[in-house]
């Protein structure tokens, strides 16, 4: 099977970095994929806190991450989060993580959300709020 291959446009709007712990660790005494996902996710919390928009209205839908480096306890780790392919319902949250100081990159990532009406339990349309904070790359 061949590999999924993520190309990313420079579109980096937050940017944070997180000390990777040992409980991060797997057996093999890295980052595990599993870690790393809820890495992407406290930087996508992260990222929704930095815009002052609740995250509660969001579901995501799919997930592509390219494993590029290992990474170890201690290790500080930027993600930079942007947003790209905007719809109807949702967009794409983007991530390039990488080691500091080295600039070495790990991920590279891509999550698929939608937003969704957890009363109705369906998905709805992007709010203008939320557009209106983007209309430079919409």
């Amino acid at each position: 099977m061949a590999r999924v291959q993520l190309e990313l446009p420079e579109q980096f709007l937050y940017t944070h970095t997180i000390n990777v712990r040992m409980t991060d660790l797997n057996t093999g005494k890295h980052v595990g994929n599993d870690q790393m996902i809820s890495l992407l996710s406290e930087a996508r919390y992260r990222f929704f806190c930095d815009i002052d928009y609740s995250q509660e209205r969001i579901v995501v839908t799919d997930l592509v991450a390219n494993y590029l480096a290992e990474s170890f306890a201690r290790d500080d780790l930027q993600f930079e989060v942007g947003l790209m392919d905007f719809n109807k319902y949702g967009a794409d949250l983007i991530f390039r993580v990488t080691k500091q100081p080295s600039g070495q990159l790990v991920v590279l990532a891509k999550q698929g959300f939608v937003f969704f009406d957890h009363v109705t339990h369906a998905v709805m349309p992007m709010p203008e709020d939320f557009k209106a904070k983007f209309s430079d790359i919409t």
